[in-house]
């Protein structure tokens, strides 16, 4: 992708469709690059904290959020910007790009922030949005990011992928010193590695939960994301992709930290605790859990295999116990690497 991003043009009004942790993390990335942001929020607690306080105390307490950040609960209002970043959960973001079709102008950006794989269909993100929101200008972004730390502007380094033009547009949108977008034009790619990378980062807090060992998680981690590359591949993913921030970067991060709500999701289910309860209501959303069967369903309509992915199903499904997992991925048939 040639570099022209010295005479693209950023978007003036930003609106942030989801005000979670990394919803309002977005909106202040937004701020701090100087354009006109709108936070809107499906839940009125999140929006009068936001106003009475100047933080969100139910997502991401602690942090500071400038009186410039517009907050609403009014979808038509958030609607009508330049450029829409959507940050709702991934099994909720064909309803919500539904809703914001007829409320937006015509071949507006609408940015998917989330990363998973639709449970039922088996597909993309962006091809959910694409398909809920026929007119709008599709993208994603993705990438190693934690809220907390993108909040507190502490380095970030991620990937915006969309139509070119439109994803230089949107890397001079939101880049400044503490926050850096590459654009790219490979959706499937960015997309897949940030679906991907929650399920794996489930095994590898498996593996560590159960006290198995860095050999271990090493081998672990190493064949996630060779599958990660087949499937990519075989779905036209681009190889550098995979290799880059969304991919590879983002795999690295989210399956080696219990920061990450997948890790320590994995982690907590390795030590002894019962799935149901780490599902209940009031724990953090590990979206891997959603993702599993439906990303070992996508591989098996391209025919690729994904043994590491299939064990992960199978637990969190319920069907495979964590003492038989191993066993089973360690007595496949010897080949080369």
């Amino acid at each position: 992708m040639k570099n022209n991003l010295a005479s693209s043009r950023p978007y003036d009004r930003v609106s942030v469709i989801g005000a979670g942790a990394w919803g309002t993390a977005l909106a202040l990335v937004a701020a701090r690059s100087g354009r006109s942001v709108t936070l809107w929020s499906r839940e009125s607690e999140v929006a009068d904290s936001i106003r009475t306080s100047g933080q969100n105390t139910l997502f991401l307490p602690g942090v500071a959020l400038p009186a410039s950040i517009a907050v609403t609960e009014d979808l038509g209002a958030a609607a009508r910007a330049d450029a829409l970043l959507l940050a709702a959960p991934a099994q909720h973001i064909r309803a919500v790009a539904a809703s914001l079709a007829p409320l937006m102008a015509a071949h507006t950006p609408l940015v998917l922030c989330a990363k998973g794989i639709e449970r039922g269909s088996g597909k993309l993100l962006t091809e959910v949005v694409a398909e809920s929101a026929p007119d709008a200008e599709t993208a994603i972004l993705s990438g190693p990011s934690f809220a907390r730390d993108v909040a507190r502007d502490l380095p970030t380094a991620l990937t915006i992928a969309a139509r070119r033009e439109i994803a230089f547009r949107l890397v001079v949108t939101l880049g400044h010193a503490g926050f850096r977008p590459y654009a790219s034009e490979d959706l499937a790619g960015v997309a897949l590695g940030g679906a991907a990378k929650n399920v794996y980062a489930i095994g590898c807090g498996i593996v560590a939960g159960m006290g198995l060992g860095e050999n271990a998680r090493a081998a672990l981690l190493t064949r996630s994301f060779a599958e990660l590359c087949r499937l990519g591949l075989a779905m036209g993913a681009k190889s550098e992709t995979l290799m880059g921030l969304s991919g590879l970067g983002d795999l690295v991060l989210t399956a080696t930290s219990l920061s990450s709500r997948n890790y320590s999701f994995g982690f907590q289910l390795g030590e002894g605790r019962a799935r149901t309860e780490l599902l209940s209501p009031g724990h953090p959303l590990a979206e891997g859990v959603e993702t599993a069967a439906a990303l070992v369903a996508r591989a098996k309509g391209h025919a690729i295999e994904l043994p590491v992915a299939e064990a992960i199903a199978d637990i969190l499904g319920g069907t495979l116990s964590l003492n038989d997992a191993l066993p089973r991925l360690m007595a496949r048939p010897l080949k080369a690497e």
